[in-house]
C-alpha cells in the first residue's frame, strides 16, 4: 500500500530539505524559505510505518496566461522521494493527493519540468515543450545608431512594477506563460532587490518598451559569459535597442547566454542560426480538471465548432467520462453526456492538444488517442490558439 500522504508541517519542513538535498544534489546551506511556511505553495509529504518522511512533493500556485486569460495551476515541482522508497508508489500517491488538493482551491491545469519522464507520464502529465537556453557570440550581434526618440538607462528596483507590467503586456496573448502574480511571487519579490546583477531599460517617451535582466558572470577572457535572464520588448526599435546593448559586451564577455521567447520581437533581431544549445529542459502538461481547463481559459475569435470525445483518466477519475466540446466567440465550454464517443482520449493526448504540442493525427498515431472508424481531425479544436511556452523554470 502507499505510505500515508498529508500536507507538511512547519515540523517536517526541516526533513524535507534534507531529502531534497540529498535527491538533487543541492547545496548544504538551505535558503531562508526552507525551514518557513510559504504563502501561494502547498508542500505533501509521504510518511513509512515509523513516521519517517521518505517522499515530498510541491504545489505552486501559479497562473499561467491562456489566450489572454489567467488560468489557475498548480505546477509541480521538489518532487523527491528516498533511495529506500523508490518504487513502492510513493510519487504516484504524493501526486495523486497533490491533484486532489489542486482541484479543491480551483487549480484547472498542472505543469513540471521532469528529472525523468516515465514516472510523470504514468500519472497524466505529457510532453508539451523545451525551455531552450542557447549560446551566441556577442560579436555576432548587429550593432545599429542608438534610435534618437529612445533612451536607454540602468533600472533600478523602483522600476520593476513597469517590468512586471510590459512582462505581461508580452506573454498574456501566448499560452503557458506564468502570469507571475499572486502570493508566491509576492513571497519571494519581498525584499524588493533586482532580479539579477543588472536591469537596461528602453523607454520612449518616459514609457518603458524593452528591458533586459543579466547576470554579469565573472571575469573577462574567452570563456566569460553574459548570461541575460530575460530580454523583451513591445517594439521592434526598443528590440533593436537591446541588442545594441547587448553587443556591446563583446570586449568582455565574448558569449551571450538566454532562452529565446519563439517569434517576439527580440527574437527576430538575434541571428539564431549560429546559436549553440547550452541546455534544454523539458517540460510536462496535464489538466487538473478539464472542465474548467477548457472553460478558465481565452481561445482565438476565429476558432468555432463542437466535438464529442471519451476522456480516460485514471489518476483524477472526475475527468474521466464522455464530453461534448463546444468552442466559439472567443470561449468554449465541456459538457459531460451520458454514452460513448466514436473519439477516445487518454488524459496525456488531451495534455497535448491542449497546450498546442501535436496534433490530433499525431496523438492517435502515438496511441492516446482513439477513432472508432472516423478521422482524428475534429479534435484539433482543443488545440487552438497555438503552442504553448514557458519562460519560467520550476
Amino acid at each position: 500500500m502507499p505510505d500515508p500522504v498529508r500536507e507538511l508541517s512547519a515540523a517536517d519542513l526541516e526533513a524535507a530539505w534534507e531529502l531534497g538535498r540529498f535527491a538533487f544534489g543541492s547545496d548544504p546551506q538551505r535558503p531562508p524559505h526552507a525551514s518557513v511556511e510559504v504563502p501561494g505553495m502547498t508542500r505533501y509529504g509521504a510518511f513509512d510505518d515509523a513516521g519517517r518522511l521518505v517522499g515530498k512533493a510541491v504545489d505552486l500556485h501559479h497562473e499561467q496566461w491562456w489566450s489572454g486569460r489567467a488560468v489557475p495551476a498548480a505546477d509541480v515541482a521538489g518532487v523527491a522521494v528516498a533511495p529506500e522508497a523508490r518504487g513502492r508508489g510513493v510519487a504516484r500517491a504524493l501526486l495523486n493527493t497533490l491533484l486532489r488538493g489542486a482541484r479543491e482551491r480551483g487549480a484547472a491545469v498542472s505543469a513540471l519540468y521532469p528529472t525523468i519522464a516515465a514516472p510523470y507520464r504514468a500519472c497524466g502529465w505529457e510532453a508539451g515543450g523545451v525551455l531552450r537556453t542557447v549560446d551566441l557570440a556577442t560579436a555576432a550581434l548587429p550593432r545599429h545608431r542608438p534610435a534618437a526618440h529612445l533612451s536607454v538607462r540602468a533600472g533600478t528596483p523602483a522600476d520593476l512594477p513597469a517590468v512586471a507590467a510590459l512582462y505581461e503586456q508580452v506573454t498574456r496573448h501566448r499560452n503557458g506563460m506564468l502570469t507571475r502574480r499572486g502570493e508566491l511571487f509576492d513571497f519571494f519579490a519581498a525584499d524588493g532587490g533586482l532580479p539579477g546583477d543588472g536591469l537596461t531599460l528602453v523607454e520612449h517617451d518616459g514609457d518603458l518598451v524593452g528591458y533586459a535582466t543579466w547576470q554579469r558572470g565573472r571575469g573577462y577572457g574567452a570563456d566569460s559569459v553574459l548570461t541575460v535572464d530575460e530580454a523583451l520588448a513591445t517594439t521592434s526599435e526598443a528590440a533593436r535597442e537591446l541588442v545594441g546593448v547587448l553587443a556591446s559586451w563583446a570586449s568582455v564577455a565574448p558569449t551571450l547566454r538566454l532562452c529565446p521567447l519563439d517569434g517576439d520581437a527580440v527574437g527576430v533581431h538575434l541571428p539564431l542560426e549560429s546559436a549553440r544549445e547550452h541546455e534544454r529542459d523539458l517540460w510536462m502538461h496535464r489538466p487538473v480538471d478539464v472542465a474548467r481547463a477548457v472553460s478558465a481559459r481565452g481561445w482565438p475569435a476565429h476558432a468555432r465548432g463542437v466535438v464529442d470525445f471519451s476522456l480516460t483518466d485514471p489518476l483524477a477519475e472526475w475527468n474521466t467520462g464522455t464530453w461534448r466540446l463546444a468552442v466559439t466567440d472567443g470561449a468554449a465550454e465541456l459538457t459531460r453526456f451520458d454514452g460513448e464517443a466514436d473519439l477516445r482520449l487518454n488524459v496525456r493526448g488531451f495534455a497535448l492538444l491542449y497546450a498546442g504540442a501535436a496534433r490530433a493525427r499525431s496523438v492517435a498515431q502515438a496511441g492516446l488517442l482513439h477513432a472508432a472508424g472516423v478521422a482524428p481531425d475534429a479534435l484539433d479544436l482543443l488545440g487552438s490558439g497555438g503552442p504553448a511556452q514557458l519562460l519560467d523554470y520550476f
